[in-house]
């Protein structure tokens, strides 16, 4: 069993009294050591995002880093992130589920079906679809944490039976639309650039003032924190990432804004940064959060603390399949309708490798939220920057199962190096 990697915010300090505190430059210093000795982090992730942007601005200056571009990613890799934020909580325990991305399709029918065919209200029928997505969660969890069938061979089954489900549910070449206004909103309407800039002032104001709040409570009560300095250039960048991307989302991107205007800022994205904060303070700021992590990392020492091992399995495996029920609503948003094929194809491998490709381990204790949300845009960026070129689709998955390869590569070697220096 390996090592919980958890965040240092979440590790509880063995640390008794004052300590010298590090400079801005000895925090480098530590980083670069950290990621010579192994733990890279995200930081794989965001150079390959970095050099995969630059390429396609150089080779289409025009097109991909236009405001119509940048919105599109955004709703393209909306589904994905999704189902991978769910995910990560599974690869955290070192487990598997190969039905995420059909538990999306089962509850997106669901929802459309409600919508449809028996026109409940846009409220009810969305928590059927995200009910749905619970009890599938349940099942699997059971049959994993108290049956104890290997996570592989449950969701397997599941995938093939969730298939069949979709099937019923719409039938063979079936079809349903969606017309709802509230539904077809979350992935084709945007916000009012007005409440754009609120929303980005605001999340940029929270994180600076729970930043400044924990280095203020880590330094009074004599425990290591990083220097003020390195505390406001997190704050600074996310601001200027933030607030640029606000600025490039509310400019016109309608090819006739005489006929129709398209500004603001997608609802998606100020509903998928709630997802993520959400799930980022479960797995950092709470006690269950901690269990997940120690889970992963040796599960025989956590049970033998006391710890409800199964029960946090079959948790995790709910969120996981909660987040694909939501990730079904998004997809039935963005088509409109909802076909026998929705969560299949590409969608759980994409999803997975979004994961990985951000930097969380298939071999559990380690990952955080922020990779799934890095790792669904690098996917995202493969996805629309060589469609813009032209390439098919067998290039795109030779290219993308090219890089998810590279990330688990980069996870091992990682590993390897971790265990040599002690730092595993």
């Amino acid at each position: 069993m390996s090592t919980p990697t958890v965040p240092s915010e979440v590790a509880p300090s063995l640390l008794a009294g004052s300590v010298e505190q590090p400079t801005f430059g000895e925090a480098v210093s530590n980083y670069v050591s950290k990621v010579r000795g192994g733990d890279m982090g995200s930081l794989p992730a965001l150079l390959a995002l970095g050099v995969l942007t630059l390429a396609f601005v150089i080779l289409k200056p025009n097109t991909f880093p236009s405001a119509l571009n940048i919105a599109n990613l955004f709703q393209q890799g909306a589904v994905v992130a999704t189902i991978a934020m769910g995910l990560i909580f599974v690869l955290l325990l070192g487990e598997i589920d190969l039905s995420a991305g059909v538990t999306s399709g089962v509850c997106g029918a669901v929802l459309a079906t409600g919508l449809t065919v028996y026109h409940w209200s846009w409220y009810v029928s969305l928590l059927a679809g995200l009910v749905t997505g619970v009890v599938i969660g349940l099942i699997i969890g059971t049959f994993v944490a108290r049956v104890g069938v290997p996570s592989f061979i449950t969701t397997l089954g599941m995938f093939l039976a969730l298939q069949g489900v979709v099937l019923l549910i719409i039938g063979s070449g079936g079809n349903i639309s969606i017309t709802d206004p509230v539904i077809i909103a979350l992935q084709n309407k945007n916000v009012p650039p007005l409440v754009g800039w609120a929303l980005a002032i605001l999340a940029v104001v929270a994180y600076g003032a729970t930043s400044l709040r924990t280095w203020q409570l880590r330094r009074k009560r004599g425990l290591l924190s990083a220097p003020l300095g390195m505390v406001v250039l997190k704050l600074v960048v996310l601001a200027l990432v933030v607030l640029g991307m606000v600025a490039v989302l509310n400019q016109e991107r309608s090819l006739n804004p005489l006929r129709t205007s398209i500004i603001g800022v997608p609802i998606v994205v100020p509903l998928i940064v709630v997802l993520a904060l959400g799930l980022g303070f479960l797995l950092t700021r709470t006690a269950f959060g901690r269990h997940i992590y120690a889970v992963g990392g040796n599960e025989e020492a956590t049970r033998r603390a006391g710890i409800n091992v199964k029960a946090v399995k079959m948790v995790c495996f709910m969120i996981c399949s909660f987040m694909a029920a939501i990730a079904g609503v998004l997809a039935a948003s963005r088509a409109t309708s909802v076909d026998p094929n929705a969560g299949g194809s590409n969608v759980l491998l994409y999803a997975v490798g979004a994961a990985v490709i951000g930097g969380t381990s298939l071999f559990g204790g380690k990952g955080r939220i922020v990779d799934a949300l890095i790792g669904g845009a690098v996917i995202a960026v493969i996805d629309n920057g060589m469609g813009l070129l032209g390439y098919t689709a067998g290039v795109k998955y030779v290219v993308t199962g090219a890089v998810l390869v590279a990330a688990a590569s980069v996870d091992a070697i990682s590993r390897r190096r971790a265990r040599a220096t002690g730092r595993g």
